[in-house]
């Protein structure tokens, strides 16, 4: 089955002033990735505001990604949701739209138990088809609900077509020891970028980036540095993809990552209420701490 690996971009997702989704923006962003050379897409997940979408919008986008991606990278939708239902409902439709796969994240807000979990993914990893890849999504720190490593070991070893877990919070001790799962024959992805070059060296298949979305490049060359074993040009690509990283806020606002999209030429669009565009005076800002990098990295023609 298929894994997510190297630079795989967290795709933001762009809204109309009426909250619908701009096709046509979320087409140029897909294609924008693609030619910057992202290994992975990965729309519909925190940087895509999942959860202020309803159902059809989600599977609008995971349509529109799959149908302009053509199949020259690798799609996974995250299908998330607040309710099992949904889930499943999103994860049906993503094997049938053709993504070569999915992640879901836990549960949210209601605490839950790690017999909770288990069940939960046990679940849905049942409702799909036994060969479609699925990665479990976690991200305490948001959620509220953590995968301890027994319970991820327990998953794996229940559904077989889950292949990895994305883990989103800056713990490398936890990530090492997911590394363990089945016997060492699991994926695991970090969502903190910032620590790519660590995480590769411990093991880990990549980073899911919402950074990416906006300067896909010197985390790209920085990733196939890494794999031709030129260390030297790896660190000094991570060093500018980390101040990239921060003067974006490390994604803390998606909106960061929409105006500086407008600024390198794309349609980073509006955010989805009750998430607020910037304002004129942090758009100023933003592209103060972005102007060296809008010099050195023009938008490419897309034509």
């Amino acid at each position: 089955m298929k894994k997510m690996y190297g630079i795989i971009a967290a795709m933001t997702t762009p809204f109309l002033e009426d909250g619908t989704v701009d096709v046509k923006a979320l087409e140029q962003e897909t294609e924008f990735l693609i030619r910057s050379g992202v290994d992975c897409l990965y729309p519909c997940g925190t940087t895509g505001e999942m959860l202020l979408m309803t159902c059809e919008q989600r599977e609008q986008v995971a349509e529109t990604v799959i149908r302009k991606a053509a199949g020259r990278v690798i799609v996974f939708i995250h299908t998330g949701a607040v309710r099992m239902e949904d889930t499943i409902r999103l994860s049906r439709h993503a094997s049938q739209a053709g993504a070569d796969g999915i992640g879901v994240v836990t549960p949210s807000f209601f605490g839950m138990t790690q017999e909770e979990l288990f069940t939960f993914y046990r679940t849905v990893s049942a409702s799909i088809p036994a060969d479609f890849p699925m990665y479990l999504y976690n991200i305490p720190q948001c959620a509220a609900n953590d995968i301890q490593v027994e319970t991820c070991r327990r998953i794996a070893e229940a559904c077989p077509n889950v292949v990895g877990i994305k883990y989103s919070f800056a713990d490398v001790h936890r990530a090492l020891e997911y590394l363990q799962v089945r016997d060492g024959d699991f994926s695991v992805l970090v969502g903190f970028d910032r620590l790519l070059l660590p995480a590769l060296a411990m093991g880990c298949g990549g980073t899911v980036s919402g950074a990416a979305t906006v300067f896909p490049e010197p985390l790209v060359k920085g990733y196939h540095a890494w794999k031709t074993g030129n260390l030297g040009e790896a660190r000094a690509c991570m060093k500018e993809a980390d101040g990239i990283i921060r003067a974006l806020k490390a994604g803390t606002r998606m909106s960061i990552f929409k105006a500086a999209q407008d600024m390198r030429g794309l349609t980073g669009g509006h955010m989805h209420g009750p998430l607020l565009d910037l304002t004129k005076e942090e758009i100023e800002e933003t592209r103060q701490a972005i102007a060296p990098y809008l010099e050195k990295y023009p938008l490419p023609d897309l034509s």
